[in-house]
């Protein structure tokens, strides 16, 4: 049997981080259209027999009609696959939902949060798919543990949508469970990174989510099973830092920052060392892949009070110095009174 393991795409959702930056949030919706493209057009060259979509498809809050017509259509272009739908906790199966309002394709199937056992005969293989999802946005039944029966002469593959490091809300999975244990093969969608069981997500949802994403292919027979990582997304999100020690004014910072412009990645820059000015970037000036500048640096050592100082500068640092030893000013007034005081000693 060959099979397609997709999970949290998402769709529609608002990417709020970059939409507040240069407006990519739009884009990132297309972007995850043309991965999605990518998943149907796999199926349709390897002739794969289920197409698993592990949850979190749709994002409930945001998604619009006019995008599950689209990802139908979708569905339309491989109606020899079988497209098996796992609501997840982002796009669980409540009254009103597109998953009960919706008329889907033909060959699209979408799980309740009762567990389901699908049987199907492959190049003569029998095959038991066991199922369920999320029909709120929290679940904390176990529905793997009415499993019963198992037949383990036949192919057995398990499928939904939680968590396996244990988080009740979210649909525990022990993966240690008797039941599962029978598994020859346990597909899985929430954890958005990819392991032996998750897909992880298939575009980038942000810089927690750093690399590469996309989806797994695989075959599996009762004797062997094999599955392959394909990239979907053409995008991804990097986080790096950059040390400011050695960069003496915010010109030559920003020089630095547009450096990174690498084609197709969004970029978080950690701004580190010890500064010797006051770091105000201005976003508008950066490269729009840009997306933030945090500050993580430090003042630097350059003004160091001498015991017997007795110039203004000195006297200035004394008296600053004691002021926050008193708790009188904050260290972050402190650091701006000294960036004040580097600033006017140039």
């Amino acid at each position: 049997m060959k099979y397609i393991q997709v999970a949290d795409i998402h769709f529609d959702m608002p990417f709020t981080t970059i939409s507040n930056r240069a407006n990519l949030g739009q884009q990132r919706r297309i972007d995850q259209r043309e991965a999605f493209k990518k998943v149907i057009e796999c199926a349709k060259e390897n002739k794969v027999d289920y197409l698993f979509l592990c949850g979190d498809i749709y994002e409930d809050k945001y998604v619009r009609e006019s995008t599950v017509i689209y990802t139908n259509n979708l569905y339309k272009e491989i109606p020899e696959t079988k497209v098996i739908i796992v609501p997840g906790n982002h796009d669980p199966r409540i009254k009103n939902c597109y998953y009960n309002t919706f008329k889907f394709a033909d060959n699209v199937k979408v799980l309740t949060n009762e567990l389901q056992v699908l049987s199907d005969q492959i190049n003569g293989e029998e095959i038991d798919i066991y199922g369920y999802g999320f029909n709120d946005f929290h679940m904390d039944d176990n529905r793997y543990e009415d499993i019963s029966d198992i037949d383990e002469s036949k192919i057995n593959i398990f499928i939904s949508h939680g968590d396996d490091e244990g988080d009740e809300e979210y649909n525990a999975i022990d993966l240690s469970n008797s039941n599962l244990k029978k598994m020859d093969l346990i597909l899985l969608g929430h954890i958005h990174k990819r392991d032996e069981y998750y897909a992880g997500s298939l575009c980038s949802l942000g810089f927690d989510e750093p690399g590469e994403h996309g989806f797994y292919i695989g075959e599996i027979t009762k004797t062997k099973k094999t599955r392959e990582f394909v990239r979907a997304d053409s995008k991804e999100f990097v986080n790096t830092e950059l040390d400011v020690s050695n960069i003496n004014d915010e010109d030559e910072l920003v020089e630095k920052i547009n450096s990174y412009n690498e084609e197709n990645k969004y970029y978080e820059i950690h701004l580190v060392g010890n500064r010797k000015f006051s770091i105000d970037v201005d976003m508008n000036i950066l490269n729009k892949n840009i997306i933030k500048v945090k500050d993580n640096t430090e003042l630097s050592n350059e003004i160091e009070l001498k015991p017997n100082d007795k110039t203004l500068t000195g006297i200035f640092v004394k008296k600053l110095n004691e002021k926050l030893e008193a708790g009188e000013v904050t260290k972050e007034e402190y650091d701006k009174m000294l960036e004040g005081l580097l600033e006017s000693l140039k």
